[in-house]
């Protein structure tokens, strides 16, 4: 591994799919996605220990923004309103020219929000941001790094 392949982490872009139109997020601070994998304990005899099978998945993540776009707002207070929810996919993008690597698009599919601020002020911050949290159903790999 040679260290100007590392990636740095502010080198990439997002996307939000949402009604056939993309939001880029250039205002994304940070994002993290995982799975967290479903196991069942299986008992088999012979074996006097619990062995365990895969049994599904949940996917969910946290995004941290600066606080200057209401579009996940209104999306909150349309849901309140209507109770139509919206789904997204969320498209992320590690794109570091330095590195030799290449890039890495992984898009989050039918996205959904948790946890949505509607209104920040804090006399102590130098800017705001927010954190929103969401679960997603499935995942793609579309660009992998060639190491």
């Amino acid at each position: 591994m040679e260290a100007g392949n590392l990636i740095s982490g502010q080198e990439g872009r997002a996307y939000c799919k949402v009604g056939g139109r993309n939001q880029e997020l250039m205002y994304l601070k940070d994002v993290t996605a995982s799975i967290q994998k479903r196991k069942t304990a299986v008992r088999t005899l012979g074996k006097r220990g619990e062995q365990y099978k895969s049994a599904g998945f949940s996917g969910s993540g946290t995004m941290r923004v600066y606080y200057v776009s209401s579009f996940f707002r209104e999306q909150a207070i349309a849901y309140m309103k209507s109770g139509i929810d919206t789904y997204f996919d969320l498209v992320v993008i590690n794109d570091d020219p330095q590195s030799g690597l290449g890039s890495q698009t992984v898009v989050l599919k039918n996205c959904n929000l948790n946890k949505v601020t509607l209104a920040k002020l804090d006399v102590g911050a130098d800017f705001l941001d927010e954190e929103l949290s969401f679960t997603f159903e499935d995942a793609e790999l579309l660009d992998k790094f060639t190491i």
